[in-house]
């Protein structure tokens, strides 16, 4: 009787641990089943991703683009362009502050939808300024005001989500791939923008010296029709769950006061300083080409193109790089080089004045500008989450754009003053000497503030050796490849 009962609580011992190693085996199989319909649903967000910014790319090149041509056609003012560049940026990256609490409340997916479609109904908005001009007596002063109003306002929708999506991008790219994909994002991207601003100023040409307001009506038409399909494809993308830690909070001042003890807050710093001094001159490019120049909207739209097409064909190549050296060694190295696109600017005057090569020439200075500001963005912006954690995403990327937001507003605000109330700059025009002036501050702030931080992953030692042993290497075939000009394959 004993053995028996011994038996049968062998037998039962026996049939539990059989019984717990198939519960096991197949938890087992559904963490790999659910980790692959996981990374599934990642894979596709991110093509989706890339279709979504393609459309978006429509009002970047053939609306914000010309924002400043618009104003320009309505009378603007060189204050009132200033303010267009600036108060923008300003009050969108404020607006930044609260999209953590948005997050904390809501699903990131809801808010960037519904901000989304906010921003198309704002190009509405933009196109009753150019209404307003025609049916009020003084025009060009409340267009161009009510214009800065609007603009604003859509700005700030965008803006406004820009941390909720980064947060959400950053739980569906893998963190050592991000350089490579949002450069390959970035291409295509910039692939679109180029060809909206192509059609956008073959469209302004045409209507030039007729009805050139009906141009820019169709421009931001078709922006308001991207922009809503862009918001409509977001609800394609996957949203992975949010847990957010209860002490992940801190205040904006909280932040300030310890900028300069640690290395994220010295990031911040440099960053911010850089872009003061690069918006002492962006602004005004439209103006001393539209204005001093005397250049048509096509000559216009050439020049700024040879700029998207800089960062068309060099954002996979800084990805790449990034992946590899890391983001720091690449802002430092694109961070210096963007001193020399308004110095350019600046020498055209006295190299070409008068000249026939001084078109051929700018447009050289655009493509350099947008292959090196093609480097600049992207690591500045891969930085970042490769220093934040995913809780803290949202909130310390608002808090760098808000002050980032305050230094645009500073550099273009005090620049647009300077050149309201002063005609020339030592006997050249005023445009010329803000560009000097922007030049020899990035220089500064590029030697000085942006070596003061450091790299926060593990990556190979750079050294120029190497790159310039690869660059002798280059075949066509091999840059042609490594360009990627037609690989839009997203990983």
């Amino acid at each position: 009787m004993a053995e028996r009962i011994i038996y049968n609580l062998e037998f039962l011992r026996q049939r539990a641990k059989q019984k717990r190693e198939d519960a096991e085996k197949r938890l087992q199989e559904l963490r790999k089943e659910l980790k692959g319909d996981f990374e599934h649903k990642r894979k596709v967000s991110r093509k989706v991703s890339i279709a979504e910014g393609s459309f978006n790319a429509v009002t970047d090149g053939a609306g914000s683009r010309y924002v400043s041509p618009f104003a320009l056609a309505m009378g603007a003012s060189t204050t009132q362009i200033g303010l267009l560049s600036s108060l923008p940026t300003l009050f969108g990256n404020f607006i930044q502050i609260f999209s953590s609490k948005a997050m904390e409340r809501f699903s990131r997916k809801k808010v960037v939808i519904l901000f989304s479609t906010l921003q198309a109904l704002f190009w509405l908005f933009v196109l009753f300024s150019g209404i307003m001009f025609f049916i009020l007596e003084k025009g060009s002063v409340y267009s161009v005001n009510f214009l800065i109003f609007a603009y604003t306002l859509l700005v700030a929708m965008g803006s406004f989500v820009s941390p909720i999506w980064n947060s959400w991008m950053k739980d569906l790219v893998d963190p050592n791939k991000s350089g490579r994909y949002f450069g390959t994002r970035s291409k295509v991207i910039g692939f679109v923008a180029l060809l909206s601003m192509l059609i956008g100023g073959f469209i302004l040409d045409y209507f030039k010296n007729t009805r050139v307001f009906a141009g820019f009506f169709i421009l931001f038409g078709a922006c308001f029709l991207a922009r809503l399909i862009s918001s409509q494809l977001i609800r394609k993308q996957y949203e992975p769950e949010l847990r957010i830690e209860r002490d992940y909070h801190f205040s904006l001042w909280q932040f300030i006061k310890k900028m300069s003890h640690n290395n994220f807050g010295k990031f911040v710093i440099a960053i911010s300083l850089m872009n003061f001094s690069i918006a002492i001159a962006s602004p005004f490019f439209a103006v001393y080409m539209l204005e001093e120049l005397g250049f048509s909207y096509l000559t216009y739209t050439i020049i700024v193109v040879s700029s998207i097409i800089g960062n068309l064909l060099f954002g996979p190549i800084w990805g790449k790089l990034a992946d590899r050296y890391g983001n720091v060694k690449i802002i430092k190295i694109t961070a210096f080089l963007t001193a020399l696109v308004p110095i350019m600017w600046y020498a055209s005057y006295f190299l070409f004045k008068g000249h026939g090569a001084l078109i051929p020439f700018l447009i050289f200075v655009e493509f350099y500008s947008g292959a090196i500001f093609a480097g600049f963005s992207l690591t500045t912006s891969n930085f970042i989450y490769d220093a934040v954690t995913r809780e803290r995403m949202a909130l310390c990327t608002s808090y760098f754009n808000a002050i980032n937001g305050v230094t645009v507003f500073l550099g273009a605000t005090i620049a647009g003053f300077i050149a309201g109330r002063a005609d020339l700059f030592f006997g050249i025009s005023i445009f010329l000497g803000l560009f000097l002036i922007s030049g020899i501050l990035r220089f500064f702030f590029a030697l000085t503030f942006v070596t003061r931080f450091n790299e926060v992953r593990m990556v190979d030692s750079f050294r120029f050796v190497d790159i310039s042993n690869k660059i002798r290497g280059m075949t066509a075939d091999r840059i042609w490849q490594h360009l990627g000009v037609l690989n839009f394959r997203a990983e």
